[in-house]
């Protein structure tokens, strides 16, 4: 890659000149901050450079030429490389595709409310530096984008610096993406090796040994998982997604973690070697708790963003185990149903950074709408905002995998491939393999109860109070921003064969083998497993039949119940005023599940205050839950750390000659040390 001709490489062109867009708009932002028309002019820039972007990397995902080149930056002698291939281009559509989006979303906010210039200089770099690290060809460029990813997206995190819960957020963000950036630079270390050649292809051509690729290994799932937010590493992101902007929060859930998995299967896939059956021990098994734990959280919680951002957390449990199947049935030599859960791994990927940026804008509506973000500040606004409600429902029917919408097929091709898992070798993976299904059809399970809930209270029921009652429909952009990606669901569910077909050459190049029988169904749309005969799924025909049955349904009713009006009073649940309080709440909705799991997993606890008869005051009910993870993995290390650099403290008080002491002292123990080693 020492030189570049443009003329046979235009997608690369195309990209890099949108990347110079997005730092044009971030510079322009930043010198001319002051000014609200020089902010103003950030989001129909981005917008432009996103479709811009998007339409070169898809141009690249169907051309797949894999073309690239040296810069004289970077590192000395060894330089910069810049590498676009269909991988890259594949990330590359759901970064600018969210980019568009959340920029779309961004013309219709309040410039008075929601945006500062905090904000604006700062949302096109974001975007500038998760391009750059999709074209990155060595470890320096990619680590080096990942920071500049981090620290910007620190910015966006803590623009509300005056709120104690947005310096919170951003001190453990920023905590979590330092230690993940330094466990990335141990794995490139391991990757370069002694000869240090940190260009990727001089990576591939001699990959390490068993012992160091176990370590590559390790590093990489720690750094990068930590960023996608795979447990127990995702403290940070029900601490960052709710107090970023709404439309930077579906940036970091929708995309910013899909760089993360770009990242994981750039140095597991394409750099790290022919794979190990055992590699993908970590990855299924973190997968699975993950996501049975990311839902646990979600159906608990009783924030509507935190509730969002703790659903990634299993979405991104759900990917981890697409790729630790696709790692284990290509180290088994099954290449077809490596093909298979890979394909089901990116096609999540695409479809998750659709439906959760769906619901954080949806989410950021509300919030505009009520300036609340509480379950029970909020109900009863499918009246106020109807448009936003039938939105967020598409983006909820998807992540509950509800067919037709696009979050069933990658679900269904994932289940397709845990079902092939009998035919593995191992013994270890025969076991997991039936163990995690369950697991996974656990977190469907818990994952339909997580959004009936978070639907029904917000948009449905009474209003909870006078913000919710006095709501209002969001902006048009806003609107619009929301309805692309509801439709791109209900696309993506519709034609997810022709999203197969496309990646064919990617799943060649990532699980050695493409889908199966992709393009030989019955239809253009049919996809298909393994073969037609038992793993088939037709979308446009499956959304036929329930729009048919459905409409009969309805019109059987209504043809057979009586035409006459009826008035009679509503059924209260023996509770006769017509209160707000007497409806379901998030509390009560999450009650069984809390007494059946969360006692366990969270020492769920429920304190009764009832007051004797006669007694006037209300009756209260107080739940405590508490969450283990977060004492034993950050708040006991983080109290250690205080209390020791406390004790230390004592150190700068010390007279010179103790201080002298303690200086022979150590020269004495370092002599003891030399004399015995050597």
């Amino acid at each position: 890659m020492t030189g570049v001709d443009f003329s046979a490489a235009p997608q690369l062109a195309g990209l890099l000149a949108a990347i110079l867009l997005y730092g044009v708009a971030a510079g322009f932002a930043a010198i001319f901050h002051r000014r609200r028309g020089a902010l103003a002019t950030v989001y129909p820039v981005c917008i432009a450079a996103a479709a811009m972007a998007a339409v070169a990397d898809l141009a690249e995902l169907i051309a797949d030429t894999s073309t690239g080149f040296r810069l004289p930056l970077g590192l000395p002698i060894i330089g910069l490389y810049v590498r676009l291939d269909a991988l890259s281009a594949f990330f590359g559509l759901i970064v600018n595709v969210g980019v568009l989006t959340a920029a779309i979303y961004g013309v219709g906010l309040d410039r008075n409310r929601d945006l500062t210039a905090r904000v604006e200089p700062f949302f096109p770099a974001f975007a500038v530096a998760m391009n750059l690290v999709l074209l990155a060809g060595d470890a320096f460029g990619f680590l080096f984008s990942w920071e500049l990813m981090s620290l910007t997206s620190w910015v966006l995190v803590v623009s509300r610096h005056k709120d104690a819960d947005s310096r919170h957020a951003g001190h453990v963000y920023l905590v979590m993406a330092a230690i993940g950036t330094a466990s990335l630079l141990f794995a490139f270390g391991g990757l370069a090796g002694a000869a240090g050649n940190y260009a990727f292809d001089a990576i591939r051509a001699a990959p390490p040994g068993p012992i160091v690729s176990g370590l590559v290994l390790a590093g990489t799932i720690f750094g990068a998982g930590s960023k996608a937010g795979i447990a127990p590493l995702h403290a940070w992101l029900p601490l960052a997604h709710p107090a970023a902007p709404s439309h930077v929060s579906a940036l970091m859930s929708g995309v910013m973690t899909k760089v993360a998995i770009y990242g994981l299967i750039r140095i597991v896939f394409d750099l790290l070697g022919t794979p190990v059956w055992w590699w993908a021990l970590p990855f299924l098994l973190l997968g699975a708790v993950t996501a049975v734990l990311g839902l646990l959280y979600a159906v608990l919680d009783g924030d509507l963003k935190r509730v969002l951002a703790y659903s990634t957390v299993e979405n991104i449990g759900i990917i981890f185990v697409g790729l630790g199947l696709a790692l284990a049935f290509k180290a088994s030599g099954l290449a077809a149903a490596a093909a298979v859960a890979m394909a089901a791994t990116l096609l999540h990927c695409l479809n998750h950074s659709w439906f959760k940026s769906l619901l954080f804008l949806g989410a950021g509506a509300v919030l505009h709408a009520t300036g609340r973000r509480d379950f029970g500040g909020l109900g009863g606004l499918i009246h106020r905002m109807p448009v936003t409600a039938a939105l967020w429902l598409v983006g909820a029917m998807s992540i509950s995998a509800l067919p037709p919408f696009n979050g069933f097929v990658s679900e269904w091709l994932l289940f397709q491939a845990v079902l092939a898992g009998p035919a593995f070798p191992e013994p270890v993976l025969r076991f997991m393999s039936p163990a995690v299904g369950a697991m996974l059809a656990l977190a469907a399970a818990l994952a339909a109860a997580c959004f009936v809930r978070a639907f029904g209270i917000v948009y449905l029921g009474r209003p909870r109070s006078s913000a919710a009652a006095e709501a209002h429909e969001t902006a048009r952009p806003q609107q619009v921003a929301m309805a692309l990606l509801a439709g791109l669901c209900l696309l993506g569910g519709l034609f997810g064969g022709v999203t197969v077909s496309a990646i064919q050459p990617l799943l060649q190049m990532l699980a050695g083998a493409p889908l199966p029988a992709a393009g030989t169904g019955p239809t253009p749309f049919s996809l298909i497993a393994f073969d037609a005969a038992r793993s088939i799924y037709d979308a446009p025909t499956i959304a036929l039949f329930l729009l048919i049955s459905g409409t009969l349904t309805a019109l059987l009713v209504h043809r057979i119940s009586s035409r006459r009006t009826r008035l009679g009073p509503a059924w209260d649940c023996g509770f006769p005023e017509p209160s707000p309080l007497t409806q379901y709440s998030a509390s009560s909705f999450s009650q069984p599940l809390r007494r059946v799991y969360g006692t366990t997993l969270f020492g769920a606890s429920e304190i009764i205050d009832m007051p004797q008869p006669g007694d006037s005051r209300p009756a209260r009910l107080t739940v405590r839950l508490q969450d283990y993870l977060w004492e034993l993995l950050y708040a006991a290390p983080a109290a250690a750390v205080i209390g020791l650099s406390e004790r230390l403290n004592t150190l700068q008080f010390l007279t010179i000659r103790r201080y002298l002491m303690l200086v022979f002292s150590a020269l004495i123990v370092l002599l003891l040390i030399a004399a015995v080693w050597f």
